[in-house]
């Protein structure tokens, strides 16, 4: 059994993977969750599959499809070196410092800086551009209260919006809708969501930049973004309110779906983190390999678990910094644990039924 890495594959996917291997051109979707900074835990396995397994030769389009933090991780994929944005990006996101209790507006600042970071000086450019990955950066357009920045106000419509979709997931239609912004044309995956109501609109060089801080954009903490250019007008948040770790329809392709996720589960919506029996079922999951923390890995980490965001207000930073790079640290573990399952061929070996 791995050590580091728990791997869990849907039943399509476990036949690819025992007929042939783990094969980068097998791949045709990689999803990146919301999860703020347990993205860190990610970044040792992000190394090894962005700037070494991924790179190899393609001769089809690879979609990659995140909110929140997951859009960002994607956007350092979707450039020509992306081992040195998933650098630049933990080297800023690391180094964020706030006040008690910032007001958002400069949260959303400091974000921004650390979006500049990640993109380097032509990073966009290269997104916008590249040869063969297909960025699908996703947020939440806000309606009626859940659009104010009025705290009170928005608190409201969200606390409404959870009591609703405890009921069932569909009434989030009647406060938000999901906005997708990609750069694959009219060959995107993704065009024929359904469960949700959704809208489709090319990343440009004008909305790139708005589309990733919207995405990132966390409610009550990070100030909304509005009228992103080529979109709907109204109030932009994060892709994570509506698709935490998108649980979404990934099509019936004969390709896998490649998920490095911080949990062995997906969690559909924003509102369903406290809904214990709000875990996505199977079906959309039926080709998707799952490459997760162990728990043998996550007890090495200091207090035993990936960062999250309750550690900005319960460290101080210096400590906050010093367990953030021990966790990049610890990563290397689970990044020589796949590169070596990557150059055996013995991924199937240790797959889990999902």
């Amino acid at each position: 059994m791995s050590q580091s890495l728990t791997l869990l594959a849907g039943p399509d996917a476990l036949r690819i993977l025992r007929e042939r291997g783990l094969r980068a051109e097998d791949v045709d979707i990689l999803p990146g969750a919301s999860g703020g900074p347990k993205w860190l835990g990610l970044e040792g396995i992000d190394r090894v599959l962005f700037g070494e397994f991924l790179q190899q030769p393609r001769t089809r389009p690879l979609h990659l499809i995140g909110s929140s933090i997951g859009s960002w991780r994607l956007a350092c994929l979707a450039q020509k070196d992306p081992v040195a944005a998933l650098r630049r990006f933990a080297d800023a996101y690391l180094e964020q410092r706030y006040p008690v209790k910032p007001p958002p507006s400069l949260v959303s600042e400091v974000s921004a800086t650390v979006l500049e970071a990640l993109l380097g000086p032509d990073g966009a450019e290269q997104i916008l551009t590249h040869p063969w990955a297909r960025l699908h950066v996703v947020t939440t357009r806000c309606k009626g209260l859940l659009a104010s920045e009025q705290s009170s106000v928005q608190l409201a419509g969200f606390v409404l919006g959870a009591l609703a979709n405890a009921v069932s997931r569909r009434t989030l239609g009647l406060y938000m809708e999901r906005v997708v912004f990609h750069t694959a044309g009219d060959a995107s995956p993704f065009a024929g969501l359904k469960d949700l109501p959704s809208v489709h609109r090319p990343l440009t060089r004008d909305n790139l930049r708005p589309a990733l801080i919207a995405s990132g954009s966390i409610p009550l903490v990070l100030a909304g973004v509005h009228d992103i250019p080529g979109a709907p007008a109204g109030t932009y948040r994060d892709g994570g309110v509506v698709d935490y770790h998108l649980d979404v329809d990934y099509g019936a392709g004969d390709g896998l779906v490649l998920y490095p996720h911080f949990y062995p589960y997906v969690v559909p919506g924003w509102f369903d983190k406290s809904l214990k029996w709000r875990r996505a079922g199977p079906l959309n999951f039926r080709r998707a390999l799952i490459i997760t923390p162990s728990p043998a890995h996550l007890a090495r980490l200091p207090g035993g678990r990936i960062p999250d965001r309750s550690d900005f207000t319960n460290m101080k930073a210096e400590d906050r910094i010093r367990a953030w790079k021990q966790v990049l640290t610890e990563g290397d573990r689970m990044a020589d644990e796949l590169r070596e399952l990557l150059a055996t061929g013995r991924i199937a070996d240790h797959v889990q039924a999902l």
